[in-house]
């Protein structure tokens, strides 16, 4: 008896992988199956109609989410554009702009008699102190690239160099040394050679980010587009088959299903419509007029610098003067009339207040020209000490301090201005989806519902 049970045993053993097999062999087989039994069931009017209503579901289904995701990541891409990337890029050029007001202030100081005046000295701190803030919140932006962190090393790397030079400059300066000069020169080339190139490349470069994203945010949806086109295709494909082979016009729930995919179509039609125009009127007269206004207050604050550095130089400031003629001819041309305020003037809507800062603005540099001619034919005429009394005198009401701070002032509020309606665009802009990427979703629930109801119908004839 023993035997014979462990005969039993040891015959039982070795089935064990041949079950394994079986069943590793009935997996294998089942998709061969699933497709034989599909194939079927396509050969049977009910069987071909659950398939049809099966893929018009999922086409439902994938046609919806894309076009509801293609909408919020519109949505998100101009959330990030007001929330984030222009201010950074509003940093940036904050940045530059208080760099080169130190600098500039730095020389009108220094020419100054009888002492350094206070409310230079204070506008110098306040300049460098913000431009450390702004120069902290551009390099907070954690999607900062290998360029943008180059940039931002060289100006804190450079930076405390230059205010040491401006420090030695005037302790020379005070003490009446003439190598105070010196030294002066010596941090506006520091200033101009390395460090308001490398805060004029990362302006650069976050206001090519904001254009970039400015174009995406305007941009087609492509795959959305494919995905929904497909899914009413299909849609009017199953009607005109329905109709061939019952008989009847109308099917409600397929219809039902067409006409709320057609109203989400019509309804990114014209919300996709909008958001694009409103993004394209936020760009022209928003990031491009405030680009254009950067440049033309970059162009005023250097100039202004070459025309206190002239002075300085005292008979050897020629290639400071012709840097001045250039740049104040870029920004406003010989007189005032032209250059890139010009054709900021001509782009502004009139009466807007950004038009208003622009002829304010635009009366200041050729207020700040006239003056700039005077101080030069003073100089050149051995009068120094009025010539400098003209450039940095801030109670002398036709002097250049006073036209150059009136420019400057316009410029900032312009930029303002411009920054202003670029916001309000684009917030009107983001306002006009807010609704569309959910409506997506209720649209295709409805429209898949009508599916099922509408191939339930046919099938309830055959069974």
């Amino acid at each position: 008896m023993r035997d014979t049970a462990d005969r039993a045993r040891s015959e039982a053993v070795p089935q064990q992988p041949d079950d394994a097999r079986s069943l590793l062999a009935a997996l294998i087989a089942l998709p061969g199956r699933g497709l034989r039994s599909v194939i079927r069931s396509a050969a049977m009017t009910p069987g071909r109609l659950t398939i049809i209503a099966v893929g018009l579901i999922v086409l439902t289904a994938l046609a919806t989410v894309t076009a509801s995701l293609a909408v919020r990541d519109r949505s998100d891409t101009m959330a990030e554009l007001t929330e984030r990337r222009e201010p950074l890029a509003a940093a940036a050029q904050q940045v530059y702009r208080a760099l080169s007001d130190a600098d500039a202030t730095a020389a009108s100081a220094f020419l100054a008699t009888g002492g350094e005046p206070e409310e230079l000295r204070q506008r110098y701190e306040n300049d460098i102190a913000m431009a450390g803030s702004s120069l902290s919140k551009a390099a907070s932006d954690p999607a900062a690239t290998g360029r943008m962190t180059a940039q931002i090393d060289v100006i804190s790397q450079q930076l405390p160099v230059y205010t040491g030079l401006v420090e030695t400059a005037r302790a020379n300066n005070r003490q009446g040394f003439p190598v105070g000069a010196s030294y002066l020169r010596e941090a506006s080339a520091l200033m101009r050679s390395m460090i308001l190139p490398a805060a004029e490349e990362l302006y650069r470069i976050d206001t090519e980010r904001v254009a970039e994203q400015q174009d995406d945010a305007g941009g087609f949806p492509v795959v959305a587009v494919l995905f929904v086109v497909a899914l009413l295709t299909a849609l009017v494909a199953t009607q005109l088959y329905l109709k061939r082979r019952t008989n009847r016009v109308l099917n409600i729930g397929l219809v039902m299903a067409t006409v709320a995919i057609g109203i989400g179509v019509l309804w990114s039609v014209a919300a996709l419509t909008v958001q694009s125009v409103l993004v394209g009127v936020g760009k022209d007269d928003g990031t491009e007029q405030v680009d254009l206004l950067v440049q033309a207050r970059i162009a005023a604050l250097k100039s202004r610098t070459d025309e206190t550095l002239t002075l300085v130089a005292r008979g050897d400031g020629g290639a400071y003067e012709e840097e001045f003629v250039r740049l104040s001819g870029k920004m406003a041309g010989d007189d005032g009339s032209g250059g890139w305020l010009a054709e900021i003037a001509a782009n502004a809507t009139d009466g807007t207040p950004l038009a208003s800062e622009v002829d304010l603005a635009r009366e200041s540099a050729a207020r700040w020209l006239r003056a700039h001619a005077e101080v030069r034919e003073l100089d050149n005429a051995g009068d120094y000490g009025e010539a400098v009394r003209l450039a940095v005198d801030g109670s002398e009401p036709d002097g250049a301090a006073v036209a150059f701070v009136a420019l400057d002032d316009h410029l900032r509020a312009a930029i303002e201005e411009a920054r202003q309606s670029f916001f309000d665009d684009t917030t009107t802009a983001s306002r006009v989806l807010t609704l569309l990427a959910p409506g997506w979703i209720v649209l295709g629930v409805v429209a898949a519902l009508g599916v099922g109801a509408g191939i339930r119908e046919r099938l309830k004839e055959y069974q």
